[in-house]
């Protein structure tokens, strides 16, 4: 038994010195195929040509051209604003030209039979006998007139006695006043002062005391 086991170690030990084949392997036996190097180029060229296709690079262009029209749009809707404001603008401008031409055309037309009044006064008073007669046309044809501006809007402001007021009153010199109750108020009015709907067209000239 021990003989047994000797020479199965010395088998072994045989066996580990044993030096293996340095015969090379014979590739031409191998299934495998080699690898062609200019295969392998012309994937990864493909490959990059593929990855060069950025998505986003064609999502960043539609939407420089969709910005392109939008601008085109809103630069067309612009100057079609404008040019209408601008002939609006003309528009306006020439009807207030007209419209201040033309403005007082109902007053001139309103005030036409008093100038008819005045000239048959006029024609009445070359072969007048009586004063009193041409007077008294004379008063008839000033209330007419007076009464039509009324309806136009003048009104007349009293002056006389009143406070002095720059906003209504010019005056024109001072005098020393008759008595304490009339010092910085109207003494005299030398040119009655209208005012137009509530605006003033001619202040009143007064002499004010002091």
């Amino acid at each position: 038994m021990r003989k047994r086991i000797r020479n199965f170690f010395i088998n072994m030990n045989q066996q580990g010195n044993h030096t293996p084949n340095e015969n090379p392997i014979d590739l031409s036996q191998s299934n495998e195929e080699p690898i062609n190097s200019e295969d392998n180029m012309v994937v990864d060229s493909e490959v990059n040509l593929e990855e060069s296709v950025n998505p986003d690079n064609i999502n960043s262009e539609n939407k420089d051209d969709e910005w392109q029209l939008k601008f085109a749009e809103m630069n067309d809707r612009y100057l079609r604003l404008y040019s209408e404001f601008d002939n609006y603008r003309k528009r306006s401008a020439r009807e207030r030209v007209e419209f201040s031409k033309t403005a007082a055309s109902d007053t001139f037309t309103a005030i036409l039979p008093v100038l008819d009044d005045f000239d048959r006064a006029a024609k009445a008073m070359e072969n007048a006998d009586d004063i009193a007669v041409v007077k008294e046309g004379m008063q008839l044809i000033y209330h007419k007139f007076r009464n039509i501006l009324i309806s136009k809007g003048l009104e007349e402001m009293n002056a006389q006695g009143e406070t002095f007021d720059a906003d209504f009153h010019e005056a024109i010199t001072s005098i020393p006043s008759p008595d304490d109750t009339m010092k910085g108020k109207v003494v005299d009015e030398l040119e009655k002062g209208y005012s137009l709907n509530g605006k003033v067209i001619r202040f009143a000239k007064v002499v004010v005391g002091s």
